[in-house]
């Protein structure tokens, strides 16, 4: 179903595929996690390193997925670093309960109100929400 007048690929949403090449995947990255989307076959690895404060000090990632989970993984990537865990799974939340109808807002992490596009396509749903639990797996792993 699609929502007559809105685009799904708008123009921010294809600058921030494009830009996720500003965070390569780097194989050093202590904690790393590979998840797949069932519903559309999207395979996001991220790895991170966390800081003595717990907070992310480096962060790499590889999204094979839609222009709209790269774009996800590209507004995860541009503000995790200094991020905590607490935090990390708090903007996982918000994007699955905005997703969901829960939320009125999708959060307040910067640039996440670009993903705002795709809410009316829940087919679309998980591979935004890949990056973000790929992220909260890597944060488990040690």
């Amino acid at each position: 179903m699609t929502t007559p007048g809105k685009a799904l690929y708008t123009p921010d949403i294809l600058s921030l595929a494009v830009s996720l090449i500003d965070w390569p995947l780097a194989e050093d990255l202590p904690r790393q996690a590979e998840l797949r989307s069932q519903s559309c076959g999207s395979v996001v690895r991220v790895g991170l390193d966390l800081g003595p404060d717990g907070q992310v000090a480096r962060f790499g990632i590889d999204a094979r997925a839609c222009a709209l989970g790269q774009a996800s993984a590209a507004v995860l990537a541009g503000h995790v670093a200094g991020q905590d865990r607490a935090a990390l799974i708090a903007a996982r939340d918000a994007l699955v309960g905005y997703l969901a109808g829960e939320r009125a807002d999708p959060g307040a992490w910067p640039g996440i109100e670009h993903l705002a596009s795709a809410l009316p396509y829940p087919a679309r749903h998980g591979s935004i929400l890949l990056p973000w639990r790929a992220v909260v797996a890597a944060l488990d792993h040690v």
